[in-house]
């Protein structure tokens, strides 16, 4: 089924859903591995963000497009592969999807003080590059595998889940290792840490955009048409093949 052929209104609970999932499972692993000393881990925690990833994009990725992400979006739309009117819509049910999953676990646990926060470890713009770079290689890759034959299409939630289990596991004790504004925003919002959420809301937007025309100079120009140009009939999403 084409994702494009789907009402507004399903695919925006399908990217409400999928960015609930997202912050609740991620996390909430970040927030139960520090009530029970550890018990999850670093490495479970990152394998908890990628799996989810995955686990979203083949269950609503035909539906939707399976963003997630307001900086995924936004780097669709500026590579004229993901309609205007539609990126109001995505960019709301992404940030309601993430404020819902961090009320949630506000809920569940009152006394964690973060709720996953993404916090640097070290000087901001440490972590402000680590986002920015982070998330061009996760846009470079959602771009290129959302992009040609069929078979890289049905892999695609593989090697998007892959890449962000891979950068959270080795710089999420860094910088969060966030790459997704709305995941940092909602539980910065509900617990209150605003002080760094600038790096969160500015650094995977910039990292997104610069993936455009890495992408451009490796693929087909048909990819991510210059603005003004139709875009291609495929690879809207890592899962629109």
């Amino acid at each position: 089924m084409d994702w494009r052929m789907q009402p507004t209104i399903k695919k925006c609970q399908a990217e409400f859903i999928g960015t609930f999932a997202l912050v609740f499972a991620g996390t909430g692993a970040v927030v139960v591995n520090d009530l029970t000393g550890g018990g999850i881990t670093h490495v479970g925690i990152a394998l908890t963000f990628g799996l989810v990833i995955l686990a979203m994009i083949y269950a609503v990725g035909d539906i939707s497009g399976a963003h997630f992400n307001p900086a995924v979006t936004s780097a669709f739309w500026l590579a004229g592969r993901f309609p205007a009117a539609l990126l109001a819509p995505y960019l709301l049910s992404q940030g309601l999807g993430a404020l819902t999953a961090s009320a949630v676990l506000h809920f569940l646990f009152p006394a964690h003080g973060t709720l996953g926060c993404t916090l640097p470890a070290g000087p901001d713009r440490q972590s402000f590059v680590l986002e920015l770079i982070l998330t061009f290689l996760l846009m470079f890759v959602i771009l290129n595998v959302s992009t040609g034959a069929k078979e890289k299409g049905i892999t695609a939630g593989i090697a998007v889940g892959a890449v962000i289990g891979l950068e959270a596991m080795f710089a999420g004790g860094i910088c969060g290792a966030s790459m997704n504004p709305a995941r940092s925003l909602a539980p910065a919002l509900v617990s209150g840490h605003l002080q760094h959420l600038w790096i969160y809301l500015t650094a995977p937007f910039l990292g997104a955009w610069l993936a455009i025309p890495a992408c451009r100079g490796c693929q087909d120009p048909a990819c991510c048409p210059p603005s003004g140009k139709s875009a291609p009939e495929t690879g809207d999403s890592p899962a629109s093949l």
